[in-house]
């Protein structure tokens, strides 16, 4: 134990217990935002493992360190994880790159996340940035180059989450209506039209929709089993709750049974390479018959915009945002017409805005 002869106070003003400490002529200040004794309990036990801490000699530069975290994210995580960290890195950390670790402040760090809301980066990035300078100095304290905490880092209270962009009616209509794009400048059929339609009527994430498999589809539902990220790795989705099944909607069971006539012989329902090209073709797409040029991924947000008749909680259930304990039907019996009923309303959704096109087009 280290020679502690004081304890963390509180402060008022600050909402937060404080405990100044000393040790080989450095002096350091440990914080707790816990109320209570608990709090003044975990503000003396940072200033405690400071003082009994014995740190390992740490690189010399700020990059050095943060190469060997990253390295540790390319044993341990797919490509499209450690690789937004490298770029993000070398885009917003360059300015500190061959600053000396240990040098290294609190405020050097806020005074990155301060610029890039400066440039004009969503609440939502910038939120993402902060997770990973915690998430390096976390692995810095592993290795015992460090007992930081930043407890302090935040976001800035300016910022704003991007604005999502969707479909408008018109647009739906229609995506539903055409078929066509202009490829090697003669108007064929679009390959993936049933994808990006199937898209909008289920919600599914762009690497969702590549990694669907026939074994995957069970009559009226379908389990999402697996993703397709941008560097054509197979994952298992985006979060934890990614896994799910889908009920399907009267024109999600009718978009199925067109591609089975195109790709039934495939195990890929849609047989599409990768994302890039699911994102080319869409794009040539919207050129060709002058729909409103949003992304694959906001296909998705169409999705959710249709089904505000839908509660909160029944959107979740089909988009994969909260925790689905009915995984695969492991508890399937009890929850299946709930289900059911929630694709039934959102084809009731789906009809009424394209009522007015001719349903032979489309089947539904």
């Amino acid at each position: 134990m280290g020679n502690r002869t004081n304890t963390a106070v509180w402060i008022e003003k600050e909402h937060r217990w404080k405990i100044n400490v000393q040790k080989d002529g450095q002096r350091r200040s440990f914080y707790s935002s816990t109320p209570g004794r608990n709090g003044q309990r975990e503000a003396n036990a940072k200033a405690d493992a400071w003082l009994d801490s014995r740190l390992e000699l740490p690189p010399k530069t700020v990059k050095e360190a943060f190469d060997q975290y990253v390295q540790s994210l390319q044993v341990s995580t797919t490509k499209g994880n450690w690789d937004k960290i490298l770029s993000m890195q070398r885009v917003w950390f360059a300015d500190i790159s061959r600053k000396r670790f240990a040098k290294m402040t609190e405020q050097d760090w806020q005074d990155i996340i301060d610029r890039a809301h400066a440039k004009g980066l969503s609440k939502k990035t910038l939120s993402n940035m902060v997770s990973v300078i915690r998430a390096f100095l976390k692995f810095c304290r592993k290795k015992r180059w460090t007992q930081e905490f930043y407890e302090n880092l935040t976001v800035p209270k300016g910022a704003r989450l991007k604005g999502k962009t969707i479909l408008q009616p018109d647009d739906l209509r229609k995506l539903f209506s055409c078929n066509q794009s202009l490829i090697n400048h003669k108007l064929r059929f679009e390959p993936y039209i049933y994808a990006f339609r199937f898209e909008v009527v289920t919600g599914l994430r762009p690497g969702e929709i590549l990694g669907l498999q026939w074994e995957d589809v069970h009559g009226d539902y379908l389990d999402i089993r697996r993703s397709i990220n941008r560097n054509g790795e197979v994952t298992q989705g985006k979060n934890e709750n990614a896994l799910r099944r889908v009920y399907l909607s009267e024109q999600a069971a009718v978009l199925l049974e067109q591609q089975r006539a195109l790709t039934a012989e495939l195990d890929s329902v849609f047989g599409i390479s990768n994302q890039q090209h699911y994102y080319k073709s869409w794009k040539r797409f919207c050129t060709t018959n002058e729909i409103t040029a949003i992304s694959p991924y906001e296909l998705r947000h169409t999705f959710v915009s249709v089904s505000q008749v839908l509660s909160e909680g029944e959107v979740k259930q089909v988009v994969g945002h909260s925790r689905n304990m009915d995984t695969f039907g492991i508890y399937g019996h009890e929850f299946a017409e709930g289900r059911r009923e929630i694709a039934r309303k959102i084809s009731d959704e789906f009809h009424a805005i394209l009522a007015d096109q001719d349903k032979t087009a489309n089947g539904f």
